[in-house]
């Protein structure tokens, strides 16, 4: 028999390939990895193109103190926009996250004022249409309310200029990276450490010469490749099936990839914690469900956040899966880098620091 000196190199590469192994051969896996975000993406690639809310922005140089503007403030299915400036509220509308951008006008001929109703649509908008059917219906319900003036007082003008369509796809698919990338942290990690703690695994790893330290590296890199390799194939299949945008094309992948890679070991914190606080296998789901359905159902992954109440949206704003959201959208539809994402991945740092500091004070091997 040879003896040598101990590799732990070796040691980590046998391991990540035992991990991956296991994992492949785990249908809960499978089935929570690749199964239940395809459905998803099916339901909602089929039904086709939603707005969430009629948004209007409101030009700067618009007149507020007029019939008109009372009018369109009143309307609840309208929400009015009026403390960005112009600039912004172009982008908005090129993007499709605004409906139209209007612009009251008022001519005061001396016997009577008239007003230009002016709206700029996008073809990023699907709901332009309808959108203008309503203003049109509201100038004219208010030319017959002002039927003493001889000329119609309020005259809609429509000006229309190119955007990128903004199709369900590009909202729902971004949301189901982050839900697979949540589900496979904090249920992979709990659910592993728990099983090699009490199967005393972990235990006799330990009469090896391998480090501690291997031991968690090896099995947060086999959850990262295999992670990975979930984002990669929902991806593609949404772009080949259902036209999912990705503005630089497939390149885009990379830093939607990083985004993903940082977001799995915040999640794979709090699975580490869930392991630490569980007793056993049987209390790894309701415990990990306290960490993963308030951010599956709070954190925008089938509907913007802007549709809760007011006190409600602080709340989703501290999720950390609401900025892996809003990461991977801005990616991948607004061809953001990873240097515009200041906000989001500081968030995202801010709650894995948090989360590791906490597995420092509770983490058991045994």
């Amino acid at each position: 028999m040879t003896s040598g000196k101990y590799s732990h190199t070796r040691a980590l590469k046998a391991y990540v390939k035992a991990s991956l192994t296991a994992i492949s051969r785990n249908p809960s896996s499978l089935v929570f990895g690749f199964l239940f975000p395809f459905i998803f993406i099916l339901i909602f690639g089929f039904i086709g193109n939603r707005s969430f809310s009629l948004d209007v922005g409101v030009s700067s140089h618009s007149n507020k103190f007029n019939p008109i503007f009372e009018k369109l403030s009143k309307i609840r299915t309208l929400k009015l926009i009026s403390d960005v400036s112009d600039e912004v509220l172009l982008q908005k509308l090129q993007k499709g996250q605004i409906e139209a951008i209007i612009l009251i006008g008022a001519d005061d001929n001396g016997t009577s004022k008239t007003y230009r109703l002016g709206i700029t649509t996008s073809d990023a908008s699907s709901n332009s249409q309808a959108f203008m059917a309503m203003m049109n219906g509201i100038a004219a319900e208010m030319n017959v309310e002002m039927s003493e003036i001889k000329n119609r007082p309020i005259t809609v003008i429509q000006e229309r200029i190119e955007g990128r369509k903004y199709k369900t796809i590009d909202f729902i698919l971004p949301g189901q990276l982050g839900f697979v990338i949540l589900s496979t942290g904090v249920f992979g990690a709990a659910y592993v450490l728990i099983t090699l703690k009490q199967r005393l695994i972990i235990k006799r790893l330990f009469a090896t010469p391998a480090r501690r330290s291997t031991i968690l590296l090896g099995e947060s890199i086999s959850r990262l490749i295999f992670a990975m390799i979930q984002v990669i194939i929902i991806v593609l299949v949404g772009t080949y099936a259902f036209g999912f945008t990705l503005i630089h094309g497939l390149i885009t992948l990379l830093p939607m990839l990083l985004v993903c890679a940082l977001a799995l070991l915040v999640f794979f914190g709090f699975g580490m914690i869930v392991s630490n606080v569980a007793k056993n296998e049987h209390a790894v789901p309701p415990i990990s469900n306290l960490i993963v359905l308030p951010q599956f159902l709070l954190a925008g992954t089938f509907f913007s956040i802007n549709v809760f109440p007011d006190w409600l949206q602080p709340i989703c704003r501290a999720l950390p899966l609401t900025y892996v959201n809003d990461a991977l959208r801005k990616i991948s539809f607004e061809g953001a880098g990873l240097l515009d994402l200041g906000a989001e991945l500081s968030v995202l740092v801010v709650w894995g620091v948090i989360v590791f500091a906490v597995n420092i004070k509770i983490f058991k091997w045994e």
